[in-house]
């Protein structure tokens, strides 16, 4: 945490207010997340391989379709997991904040290529509908078994950091959704045999996929919102624009931004109007303090204004 004694203003002209107050709690992906990401990859690249031989043994077009499918799963994997060690980097001249960005791209990367695999699926899904066709036998369903176990284990590897970390949280859902659909196919093959109702597995597979966009639009959202520097979902600004009010001699409040640096981190800048004077740098470190662990915003930025009657060329709302 530091404390920059410089005034300025943002039409250009000097002048006397005080600082800005900086805290640095950064918050990564724990490192444990490393192994889950290597040992994840790991398994569904084991299991293509497994799909992907017994589909040419089975002579089965859906194992053959799925482990390409499942390939593009160890693509998702491997994007959140550049994502988790690139946020890492140290800032340089040009990319200030390093690349702690890169998780928010990762994550929307990871709902919109969910999505569309969803609605390729869902295509195949309902040109079966109309043309069903038989489902392979026993050794698609024992296949499906090993997917459940393989996607499940590799969701429940992220299942303990994808409700703080969007980026996490895409990996959880690539892999959730897998053992989903592949549970779908075990049921839907299991009675496809007592009953030989073919069109089961299609109509199956669209619910499941109905069950897959319903979870992924949050994460759509969350992330398209983050890519656009809207403020996180866990803090609410209203509730920040007041607590910042309501410190000692702040007599107005304007200037508030609240983004994203990364899926896990939280800036703020604001300008405080105290007629009283500059309250000195303790202030601006317990206000830091007090961001952090109230809001989770880990680096704030606060400049301090003394004259409330020279305009700030900020202050108006719809002036950014």
């Amino acid at each position: 945490m530091s404390e920059n004694g410089h005034s300025h203003d943002h039409d250009g002209h000097e002048r006397d207010h005080g600082g800005h107050g900086h805290d640095h709690a950064h918050a990564h992906a724990p490192a444990s997340f490393g192994a889950a990401f290597a040992i994840g990859i790991a398994l569904n690249v084991g299991f293509v391989a497994i799909e992907a031989f017994y589909g040419l043994i089975a002579g089965s077009v859906a194992l053959l379709s799925d482990a390409g499918h499942n390939l593009g799963d160890v693509l998702g994997l491997a994007a959140a997991w550049l994502a988790s060690v690139l946020v890492r980097r140290a800032p340089s001249a040009r990319f200030t904040y390093g690349l702690r960005g890169s998780s928010i791209l990762a994550a929307l990367f990871n709902a919109v290529f969910l999505l569309l695999t969803v609605g390729a699926i869902s295509w195949e899904a309902i040109l079966r509908l109309a043309n069903p066709a038989p489902v392979a036998g026993k050794i698609v369903m024992v296949v499906a078994a090993i997917g459940i176990v393989v996607n499940g284990v590799t969701a429940w590897l992220f299942a303990s950091g994808q409700k703080d970390d969007i980026n996490l949280r895409g990996a959880f859902l690539h892999m959730a959704s897998d053992a989903l659909v592949s549970a779908g196919v075990v049921v839907a093959g299991l009675v496809i045999l007592a009953t030989g109702w073919l069109w089961l597995d299609p109509l199956t597979s669209l619910a499941v996929n109905l069950v897959i966009v319903w979870g992924t639009w949050g994460l759509l959202r969350d992330s398209l919102g983050m890519s656009m520097a809207a403020v996180p979902a866990g803090v609410d600004p209203q509730k920040v624009r007041e607590f910042l009010a309501a410190r000692p001699g702040v007599a107005a409040i304007h200037d508030l931004h609240v983004w994203p640096i990364s899926t896990t981190e939280t800036a703020l800048t604001c300008h405080l109007i105290m007629p009283d004077g500059h309250p000195g740098d303790p202030f601006l470190h317990a206000l830091a303090a007090e961001l952090a662990s109230g809001f989770r915003i880990g680096h704030s930025t606060v400049q301090i204004e003394t004259d409330p009657a020279l305009a700030c060329a900020l202050a108006p709302d719809e002036v950014i």
